[in-house]
């Protein structure tokens, strides 16, 4: 890393949780210089498809609580 990013860690590290978690935003959408409407499209077919399909009831789905102990205990 250069002097500079090594500056800005020493001194970043001195901000909030919340500070950097704005900034942390900040910085991973800066990284998307172009918007790709079709991919946005495409995210929105799925989750209309997705919404229907548990709103009709042929899609069930599990309680988030389960789900994050099963992944805890599978990546623990």
């Amino acid at each position: 890393m250069t002097e500079t990013v090594e500056k800005l860690r020493l001194e970043l590290s001195q901000l909030s949780t919340q500070e950097r978690a704005e900034l942390a935003y900040f910085l991973i959408h800066s990284l998307d210089e172009e918007v790709d409407n079709d991919i946005n499209l495409a995210w929105d077919v799925e989750l209309t498809r997705r919404l229907e399909g548990i709103s009709s009831g042929i899609i069930s789905g599990e309680q988030s609580d389960k789900v994050f102990t099963d992944l805890r205990k599978k990546y623990s």
